[in-house]
C-alpha cells in the first residue's frame, strides 16, 4: 500500500443523511461551491445511512435529526455501535436543549441549525472537517452543560492506552482530522482508522471530542 497516495491531501469527503431529498439537493449544490468539500454519497433514513457510513467511510456525516421510524439520536447511535468513526454533525430545526444534549451524548461532533446562513453553513462544514467542534452560536450555554454533564463516565485508566493510541489521542485533542493524523505519523489513514475505533472501544467514548475533552483532563492534549 503507498503511504503517500494514503496521506494526499484533497477535499473532505461529506455523507448527507436527510429524509427529505430537496433539501439533500439543496445543500449538495451548495458544498459543490466549495472546493474543500466533496459529498460522495446521500440516504433517506438511518438503515442507509449507516451502510453508506460502512461503504464510503467519508470525513463527515451531516445528519438530519427529525427523521420517520429512526430518529437522528438513534442513528447516531447506530453509527457509533457499527464503529463508524467519521465526524458527525446533526442539522436540524431544533434547538430545544435536551436535543442538543442527547445528540452530544450519542457521540455528535457538532450540532447547526438548518435556518444558517449558507455561507455560515460552509465555514462550519470546513471546519468540522478539519477537526473542530462546531455548534449553532446560540446554543454554545447548551454545549458547555452537555459537556459538563457528560464527563460522569467511568472509563479505564488511560494508562491502558498504547504508545502510538497515546499520540493519536493527542493529535485528535489537537483538532487534527485523520488525514492529517496519517500524514504526521506517516502511517495510512487507513490505520489511523483503525487506532481510533480501538480508541473508542477502550474509553467507552462515541466521538472525538469526547476524546479530545478526555486527553486535556489526563494532561495529554
Amino acid at each position: 500500500m503507498n503511504t503517500e497516495d494514503n496521506n494526499k491531501s484533497g477535499p473532505a469527503s461529506i455523507l448527507l443523511i436527510d429524509d427529505h431529498p430537496l433539501l439533500r439537493k439543496g445543500v449538495k449544490q451548495l458544498i459543490e461551491l466549495d472546493s474543500e468539500l466533496l459529498v460522495t454519497g446521500e440516504a433517506s433514513d438511518a438503515e442507509e445511512g449507516v451502510e453508506k457510513a460502512i461503504e464510503l467511510e467519508p470525513d463527515l456525516i451531516l445528519l438530519d435529526l427529525n427523521m420517520p421510524r429512526i430518529n437522528g439520536i438513534e442513528t447516531l447511535k447506530l453509527l457509533r455501535d457499527a464503529g463508524i468513526t467519521s465526524r458527525v454533525v446533526v442539522f436540524t430545526v431544533s434547538d430545544n436543549e435536551e436535543d442538543v444534549i442527547a445528540a452530544l451524548k450519542a457521540g455528535a461532533d457538532g450540532y447547526l441549525l438548518k435556518d444558517m446562513e449558507p455561507e455560515e453553513l460552509l465555514t462550519n462544514l470546513n471546519q468540522a472537517a478539519n477537526g473542530k467542534m462546531v455548534i449553532s452560536e446560540r446554543l454554545s450555554t447548551v454545549l458547555a452543560q452537555a459537556l459538563q454533564s457528560n464527563r460522569k463516565r467511568t472509563g479505564p485508566d488511560i494508562n491502558s492506552l498504547s504508545p502510538r493510541e497515546k499520540q493519536i489521542i493527542k493529535l485528535i485533542a489537537g483538532g487534527l482530522p485523520n488525514k492529517l493524523i496519517a500524514r504526521k505519523l506517516n502511517i495510512t489513514e487507513g490505520t489511523v482508522k483503525v487506532h481510533v475505533k480501538h480508541l473508542f472501544k477502550k474509553l467507552h467514548l462515541r466521538s472525538r471530542v469526547e476524546v479530545a475533552v478526555l486527553a486535556v483532563q489526563e494532561g495529554l492534549g
